[in-house]
């Protein structure tokens, strides 16, 4: 086995020591993505931050070879649990059918001010 570090200008670059994923053989781990565009910019409510979140998580698991279809497990963090019906309905244009394994946890805060909500993801490619 050996282990691939993913790096993709499709998403924001890693702000910190990480990657923004890890693929070994055809399982790839996604380092938690956020509502933020290339350029570092936070997106205006929940429903934006969720739809360039998921375009970030999207981004970087086509980098390593997969998709969206090949997720087996979301985690979410979120600041606020109020607002789970308007990332459900983000998450569903995303993630149509064949729903991974999904939790959800409610968190104080993120990495940056401004920021509602994180995605990590688990994908096994043609699983």
């Amino acid at each position: 086995m050996t282990k691939e570090i993913i790096s993709t200008e499709k998403a924001p670059q890693a702000i910190g020591t990480y990657s923004q994923a890890v693929k070994v053989n055809n399982m790839i781990w996604v380092s938690g993505q956020v509502g933020i565009d290339k350029d570092f910019s936070i997106g205006k409510g929940i429903e934006e931050q969720s739809r360039m979140a998921f375009q970030n998580l999207k981004g970087v698991i086509e980098a390593a070879g997969g998709s969206l279809a090949d997720i087996v497990e979301l985690v979410t963090y979120h600041i606020s649990m109020k607002e789970m019906r308007q990332f459900s309905k983000v998450k569903a244009e995303f993630i149509p059918s064949n729903y991974p394994a999904w939790t959800a946890v409610g968190v104080k805060e993120l990495v940056l001010k401004g920021l509602l909500v994180e995605i990590r993801a688990t994908a096994i490619i043609n699983a």
